[in-house]
Parts: structure tokens; sequence; C-alpha cells
């Protein structure tokens, strides 16, 4: 079963441009490939750029072949047109969807994680911290 999370960006005006990502959207995962590997806000913009994930951080490809290196696994390398979504504020962006997580990369170039599972009562909408890797 997976584990769904979107992956955001904080613009300049507190809009936030996101992308939803399919598998291992906990923070001891996605969370962790986050900071390792998209540190920078162009990495971060460079990863949102490319659409809806289905994987963050794999080697296997849509036939299960292993691919050449590890990276994002995007839902357009399959012909979907599943371009990134823009919200207006942090309200809009952490209740639209039904995904259990949500990162963002904020102005002040840190990831930060929330809860965003909704039949979670008692930690809907809290920060959840990310382990080191």
């Amino acid at each position: 079963m997976a584990t769904r999370s979107r992956i955001g960006i904080q613009l300049a005006d507190d809009s936030v441009l996101s992308v939803y990502c399919h598998w291992d959207g906990y923070p001891e995962y996605n969370g962790v490939k986050l900071k390792e590997h998209f540190n920078t806000r162009d990495k971060v913009a460079e990863l949102i750029d490319g659409g809806d994930i289905s994987a963050l951080w794999t080697n296997a490809g849509w036939q299960n072949e292993t691919l050449p290196e590890s990276g994002p696994l995007y839902y357009s390398s399959r012909g979907e047109n599943c371009p990134p979504r823009h919200d207006n504020n942090m309200t809009e962006y952490l209740t639209q969807d039904a995904e259990e997580y949500a990162y963002l990369y904020t102005t002040d170039g840190e990831w930060l994680c929330y809860d965003t599972c909704k039949w979670h009562d008692v930690t809907y909408l809290e920060s959840v911290e990310i382990p080191a890797a």
C-alpha cells in the first residue's frame, strides 16, 4: 500500500507549487531523501518542474527494469501529463487533497513536513520531524 505525499516549494508570495508523490511518503524515507538529494532551491525547483511522481528515489523503471541512475520516477516518463499544482497559501496546500504527508521547502531553505492524513484526529496538520539521514 502506498504512503502518498505532496512535495512543495514555497514561493516569494507565500504561495506553494507542488507535486504528488505516490510511494514511500513517510518522513523516514521521502523526508530523508528530500534532505539528502534535493537540498538546494534549484534542485527542488527542478524536481517539481518534472510534475507528479510515482517514486521519489528509485532505480526501477515502469517495466521494473533497472535504470542506470537512481532518481525520481515521473508519470510524464510514461506519457502522462501531470503538471505541478499551484496553491495560493499554506492552508490551501495542506488541505486540498488526501495525501498522508506534505513536505515544504521554505524560502529559508529548510524542509518541513506536515501530517495531512485527515483520519489522524490528534496529529492532523501538525508538524512532523524529518529524521537525520
